[in-house]
């Protein structure tokens, strides 16, 4: 099987170094490799449609690089992420609008992920340049990290934003991003990113001309034992509207954009290892350009859950996506009777069993499927293996 030819290749790969001494070699590798296998099982049951199962994978490989040990480039670091995916499309029989599986893509290939180069300018800013995953630092919570759900990724309502898609996994796009560290917790962020994404690996390749313009996004926040953020984005170009069209038939360009406001706060943080944090976020568009409106997600994440395993973190979430007017009025022009939200429920639980690997069952209820008023709720039961080297 092709699953398990992958695995075994993770299995075999093994972090390497390049530095001046030994000891270096370990703490500080001029040269930081890191292999990560995901395999999941899908079972999907909505009632009167009976069950399917399906099963998807994701091999992930990176590289970060100290340019100033290797080359005596003084502040500069690179980074390479190179992704491989194979197995179904789950969400094809779930339907939803918002996915089941963040590991799910498209189309099955290998594709170069991120390749950017970060430079440090003065204690403070550092700029990267380069295809750049969007979401690795924009509208993001930590506590959030252990959910399968897209939702719980970056909002919908930005995701769903771009001629072809938004610079985040799978594909990613040409961007430059600036990082600006205020005072002791405080920092800003900005980024201009193409906003026709593609990478090496896809079949369009990456997107050189700027032609769709760029998005404009800027996030800025304090960071003190919690988080807490907001941020903005828009588009130099106008984006297609999702209903209207001119009298040619062709849809009319709007001006896309949006804001989100983000929080994470420790709530229990005891001796014996065990933290509970909680995180909540909330976005908003203009509702125009792509079939949300807005959305929020919420939960909690328990880390060392039970004595004696240290890995063992439980996670909650639980998220609500907001259908545009324009959406709703398309399905019903296409005699589907809509609600205003999707709205999903996520349970997970992931332990170590092994020194590599890391075992993750994990349940979620989705009401209103696609925003379906007829749909009856849709079960997903899944089980996520996790190989670390």
């Amino acid at each position: 099987m092709k699953n398990t030819r992958l695995l075994c290749s993770v299995v075999s790969a093994m972090p390497f170094a390049m530095g001046a001494d030994a000891a270096a070699q370990v703490e500080t590798p001029t040269i930081d490799v890191q292999a990560t296998y995901q395999l999941d099982g899908v079972a999907i049951s909505e009632k009167g449609a009976g069950e399917q199962i399906y099963g998807l994978d994701n091999l992930s490989l990176t590289a970060t690089i100290d340019l100033d040990r290797l080359i005596g480039i003084g502040g500069m670091t690179g980074h390479i992420h190179v992704l491989n995916n194979l197995g179904g499309n789950p969400n094809n029989r779930a339907e939803t609008l918002q996915g089941i599986d963040n590991i799910e893509v498209g189309s099955q290939r290998l594709r170069l992920l991120e390749a950017w180069i970060e430079q440090r300018i003065g204690d403070r800013t550092t700029v990267r340049a380069g295809l750049y995953d969007l979401n690795s630092e924009f509208y993001s919570n930590e506590a959030a990290s252990l959910l399968i759900a897209p939702a719980f990724g970056v909002g919908s309502e930005i995701a769903a934003t771009g001629p072809n898609g938004l610079s985040i996994f799978p594909s990613t796009a040409l961007s430059v991003r600036v990082d600006r560290r205020i005072g002791n917790s405080g920092y800003g962020r900005i980024a201009v990113l193409n906003a026709n994404a593609g990478t090496i690996g896809d079949a369009q390749g990456v997107n050189l001309t700027f032609d769709d313009g760029a998005l404009l996004i800027g996030e800025a926040g304090l960071e003190r034992g919690g988080k807490i953020a907001v941020g903005a984005w828009t588009y130099t170009r106008r984006q297609d509207d999702v209903r209207d069209v001119d009298g040619d038939g062709r849809p009319v360009p709007r001006k896309a954009h949006g804001a989100y406001l983000l929080g994470e706060l420790p709530l229990i943080a005891s001796d014996s290892g065990r933290a509970v944090a909680a995180f909540a976020r909330i976005g908003v568009s203009d509702g125009k350009t792509t079939s949300f409106s807005g959305g929020w997600q919420a939960g909690l994440s328990m880390q060392r859950t039970f004595a004696g395993r240290a890995d063992s973190t439980v996670s909650i979430g639980l998220n609500q996506a907001y259908l545009s007017r324009r959406y709703r009025a398309n399905r019903s022009d296409a005699g589907i009777d809509t609600v205003g939200a999707e709205t999903a429920f996520e349970i997970t639980y992931s332990d170590r069993v092994h020194r590599h690997l890391l075992v993750q069952p994990d349940f979620q209820i989705v009401l209103h499927p696609a925003g379906e008023r007829a749909r009856k709720p849709l079960l997903v039961g899944g089980l996520r293996m996790t190989v670390e080297m």
